[in-house]
């Protein structure tokens, strides 16, 4: 899959909320990256290939709650569809029709228009929230398993049977890095700081190591601002 000279690159730096850690390493969003290639079997394998583990294709519904993976990265490819996803601040009521339309969530975040083709790399502690979702569908696992790795004999073969409807999503976590866990906010206040130290992959999810992927793009950087800006909440 050549997608080295179709590469932007958009980042967006999340600061801590009371609730959410977020991160020191920017969200990084390419748009399109992967326009007109949305075959799970072909991205599955350049997962594989740069040592990040496929382990679902969901079929996301109108709306879902805020969270966020307190210690492991995760990479998003939109395979179909049309949504908005919420990103860096939590839902503040459990009802989703309040945290997604009627402002009950934190203040701050940003909000990123996503299609098919377009792939996210999310550092941990970065909250997200999929909602606006086109064309409507109901929320779905299309993938063999429990949505924590493909579980088939063939991956391959399994995903080349994914039927897409809606708007659906492939994710994807390093390899040997743990599980992903579903935060909602606050499980972590008080140790934010183990989240800003996950490690960063060598090698970015589909751009392995070039410099426009996370090599490039996520920097080593010091806690000590963070930490501050932390004791402030």
């Amino acid at each position: 899959m050549d997608i080295s000279n179709e590469v932007v690159v958009k980042k967006y730096f999340l600061e801590p909320t009371a609730l959410i850690p977020n991160s020191p390493q920017p969200l990084l969003h390419y748009p399109q990256l992967l326009k007109d290639k949305c075959n799970p079997a072909k991205i599955h394998q350049q997962f594989d290939e740069n040592d990040w583990r496929t382990q679902w294709v969901f079929r996301y519904g109108p709306t879902q709650e805020s969270h966020y993976h307190s210690r492991i990265h995760e990479c998003m490819v939109v395979l179909s569809g049309k949504a908005t996803i919420r990103f860096g601040v939590a839902d503040t009521s459990d009802d989703l029709e309040e945290s997604t339309y009627r402002g009950a969530c934190e203040q701050g975040g940003v909000t990123i228009d996503a299609q098919a083709g377009d792939v996210f790399v999310i550092p941990a502690g970065v909250a997200h929230k999929t909602h606006n979702t086109s064309p409507g569908a109901a929320f779905a696992l299309l993938t063999p398993g429990k949505g924590r790795g493909i579980e088939a004999t063939n991956q391959k073969g399994a995903l080349e049977k994914v039927n897409l409807s809606g708007f659906t999503m492939m994710g994807a976590y390093p390899k040997n890095c743990g599980t992903w866990d579903f935060s909602v906010g606050g499980e972590d206040v008080g140790d934010f700081e183990a989240t800003w130290s996950v490690p960063k992959p060598e090698k970015d999810p589909l751009l392995g190591a070039a410099e426009q992927g996370i090599r490039g793009q996520w920097k080593n950087v010091a806690l000590s601002k963070r930490q501050d800006k932390r004791a402030k909440l």
